[in-house]
């Protein structure tokens, strides 16, 4: 039969970790359903997800500064390392059952550290450091002002350096290099196995709700500019970037006053052996005074399709489009006249961002490059390279003024009736996927909540009981799914 005649249980648009991870769970948790996954692409992952398009540190809270702008306020750390706890669960529990093949395609253990300078950054860091100790699932991080012990942890960033300036770093062994892309053509081909279909080259163009309360999905083949109706009783908005534009083309009200303020990055990325060998981990440092929170420096050591190498950055880029390999009306296609306003004032209130994003786009490549030369002493440009990597569409929200709000983070929104829903925003969503599709299947699909308990504590057993209610438990959680993951 065909799609066009078909009603489906459930139609996923956006071919990246999101959609995938929620079909993962909904073809073990209603195998009965008929599940249908669009992508504008012609492969899986080709935006956001996309290996190189993000850092791939699965975020968890113990290196990323600007979750905890408030040194003695943990509450958002503490939140990122629960929901990454039930990732690490969740992957942990489909390679057990034999749903995932070999994990180390998708993730790999890579320690998480701090580094900062000066006296300003090291007593955030300490009382940070001081705050987070304290919490079981922070309890192992270690702490250090030695310049030695910085430079067995960090030897590049040591390498070269004035052994006076005052330096200050963070460690915790447990951190992971997550390649996305592996990871969610692995998800798509368990969603295949299970029955699933797979539509790449196919764009969602058109979302509207029937008086039956079944949606008409609008296709087009962008191979052959054919259109296809297909009708679905649950559709999620995966989109990345164009999830607001189809948001808005359902007419869901949830999204009234919603913008996006798209922005890219760039990096440098190194492959020399040699340079790899002496940088295993993760390294997060501080934004410089008055810059954004995006602008957070790390070096980052990367695992992708067999290769090892290193990447330096984020370096602001500005787009019109919303994806990568969008449109550069794409973020015009969004305006409507309840969020112009909401946009214009998000951008008056973020002046500094603003000043940021005009000073990166100005910058020379010496002047980028002195700032991998902060981080890394001894830096030589001929090892290192320029790679663009993915587009953002950060969310703006109205408040109650009508006043726009720049937000930095993930939000999951659904329709009133259930039958819709759609994620917005940026980090640390990738991360933290598992977490929000139980919260999607929990707003969504209330009356189920009592069949899939069980199912989903098998997967993910810190929703049953807190994964971080005391070092041992942590310690216990993070051995078993290391040992599945192979990670030890």
């Amino acid at each position: 039969m065909s799609d066009t005649h078909e009603i489906h249980d459930v139609v996923l648009i956006g071919g990246g970790i999101m959609s995938a991870t929620l079909g993962a769970l909904l073809t073990r948790l209603r195998p009965d359903w008929s599940v249908v996954l669009y992508e504008r692409l012609d492969e899986l992952a080709g935006e956001s997800s996309q290996a190189w398009n993000n850092a791939g540190t699965g975020h968890s809270g113990l290196c990323e500064l600007n979750y905890m702008p408030d040194p003695a306020d943990s509450s958002r750390a503490e939140e990122i390392a629960r929901q990454f706890h039930l990732s690490r669960q969740f992957w942990a529990s489909l390679v057990t059952e034999g749903r995932l093949p070999d994990p180390t395609r998708f993730v790999r253990a890579a320690p998480h550290l701090d580094v900062v300078f000066g006296e300003r950054d090291i007593a955030y860091l300490r009382a940070r450091f001081e705050t987070l100790r304290k919490l079981p699932a922070f309890a192992a991080m270690r702490y250090s002002r030695d310049p030695e012990t910085i430079a067995r942890w960090a030897p590049l960033i040591m390498a070269g350096r004035d052994r006076r300036e005052p330096v200050a770093a963070t460690r915790y062994e447990a951190g992971t290099d997550i390649d996305f892309g592996a990871l969610t053509r692995a998800l798509a081909d368990l969603m295949t196995d299970a029955g699933a279909r797979i539509r790449t080259g196919h764009e969602v163009i058109a979302l509207r709700r029937g008086p039956d309360g079944i949606w008409s999905v609008r296709v087009m083949d962008r191979n052959t500019k054919r259109h296809t109706v297909v009708r679905a009783r649950f559709v999620f908005v995966g989109a990345g970037g164009y999830a607001l534009k189809l948001l808005q083309r359902a007419r869901l009200p949830e999204v009234r006053g919603y913008a996006v303020f798209p922005f890219g990055a760039r990096f440098l990325r190194t492959d020399d052996p040699e340079l790899v060998r002496r940088h295993d981990a993760k390294v997060y440092g501080r934004a410089a005074l008055g810059a954004p929170p995006m602008s957070v420096p790390h070096l980052d050591r990367r695992f992708v399709n067999g290769r090892e190498s290193l990447l330096f950055g984020p370096y602001a880029t500005f787009s019109t489009r919303l994806l990568t390999r969008g449109r550069l009306v794409d973020l015009f296609t969004t305006l409507r006249p309840h969020n112009v306003a909401v946009l214009l004032t998000a951008g008056l209130r973020n002046l500094g961002l603003v000043r940021y994003l005009i000073g990166q786009l100005l910058s020379t490549r010496r002047a980028r490059f002195a700032e991998l030369q902060r981080f890394c002493p001894d830096a030589d440009p001929a090892d290192w390279y320029p790679i663009q990597a993915g587009q953002r569409a950060q969310l703006v929200k109205p408040d109650a003024h009508r006043i726009g709000v720049l937000t930095f983070g993930t939000e999951l929104v659904t329709g009133a009736d259930g039958t819709i829903a759609g994620l917005l925003g940026a980090s640390p969503g990738a991360s933290t996927a598992p977490a929000i599709m139980v919260e999607l299947l929990a707003r969504c699909f209330p009356g189920h909540a009592a069949e899939w308990e069980s199912t989903l504590h098998a997967l993910m057993p810190g929703l049953a009981s807190p994964g971080d209610a005391d070092r041992r438990t942590v310690e216990d959680m993070l051995s078993w799914t290391g040992a599945r993951l192979r990670l030890a």
